[in-house]
């Protein structure tokens, strides 16, 4: 019984000290990640949180006291509101559907030809545009949307387009918002769903093709499906930006003296409440209503999406 006992007690006790230093080293590792958020978590705070908890409280208040729904009704009487959010809502649309349409089928394409031919070099020059600020991509595109100066003139005048003024009229914005917003953001996008189509198994795509799929029937039926999620998140942070949208108009007012009018987005209407009205509660009443739109639209994508489904 003595020999049968004392290599069980050797096992014991050798296993404490193995166990211990992996305890240790996950506390390591767990102070050095809080060690890594604890910074964007103070940034989160003081200019993510914060702001939204005063902006939600100047929302409801007047003057210090508690209003309601006045503000907001406020604002939804206003004539420049209802316009501002058809501007919106149609950039969105437009926006959204050539982003998902025309980032997943190249994105296949570039799958197709092969992974070596996106090589680093390649993909520095997908993000190459969307390193731009919204300021100065607005400023190339005004060099492009002008029919004299435009390498693209020819495309321009035959849509009708003889000046910068023609380009940008009302009627036409969303759909050269829309473009601009594309030219900046689809190149990175790209980069994130050809590495999602690279994490597909080749043996499915392998038995779809002994099973006689062609490229087509295989891009619809298993990659798409499998890039259902980051379809679903490039939509959601899209979005986001989208309702945001405030740099590409003001600039395109300035550039064509008031065709494009200073209040065509609901940022815009928002800027002017707050430093033009000297009205910070009708501003953050806006604000709020964004907020609260692209959240509810966020959580119909996520779960639409399964963003968070474990396969």
């Amino acid at each position: 019984m003595t020999t049968l006992d004392q290599p069980t007690a050797r096992s014991t006790t050798s296993g404490r000290p193995a166990k211990a230093g992996r305890h240790s080293i996950e506390r390591a590792q767990g102070r050095m990640g809080a060690a890594f958020v604890s910074l964007y978590t103070l940034f989160l705070l003081a200019f993510g949180v914060l702001p939204m908890l005063y902006a939600i409280y100047l929302a409801f208040t007047k003057k210090g006291a508690f209003v309601g729904v006045d503000n907001f009704l406020k604002v939804f009487r206003d004539y420049r509101f209802w316009p501002a959010v058809e501007h919106v809502g149609i950039f969105l649309v437009v926006w959204l559907v050539m982003l998902v349409v025309l980032v997943v089928l190249l994105s296949l394409l570039v799958h197709s030809i092969g992974i070596r031919w996106l090589s680093t070099g390649t993909r520095f020059l997908f993000y190459i545009p969307g390193a731009l600020a919204g300021a100065s991509s607005v400023m190339l595109w005004l060099f492009v949307l002008d029919p004299t100066v435009s390498p693209v003139g020819f495309m321009l005048r035959a849509f009708g387009s003889t000046s910068l003024v023609d380009a940008v009229q009302v009627d036409r914005l969303p759909f050269v918002l829309a473009v601009i917003a594309f030219w900046t953001g689809a190149g990175g996008w790209i980069v994130v769903m050809y590495g999602a189509l690279n994490n597909i198994p080749k043996d499915v795509i392998e038995a779809a093709r002994v099973d006689g799929a062609r490229p087509i029937r295989i891009a619809w039926s298993i990659q798409i499906p499998l890039m259902r999620k980051w379809i679903a998140y490039m939509v959601i942070m899209s979005f986001a930006a989208g309702t945001q949208l405030f740099v590409e108009p003001r600039v395109l007012s300035q550039a064509s003296r008031g065709v494009v009018g200073q209040d065509y987005s609901l940022n815009q209407l928002a800027f002017l409440y707050a430093f033009k009205q000297s009205d910070f509660n009708g501003s953050a009443a806006i604000s709020l209503m964004l907020l609260v739109v692209a959240l509810v639209l966020s959580v119909y994508f996520v779960f639409k999406g399964g963003l968070f489904e474990r396969v």
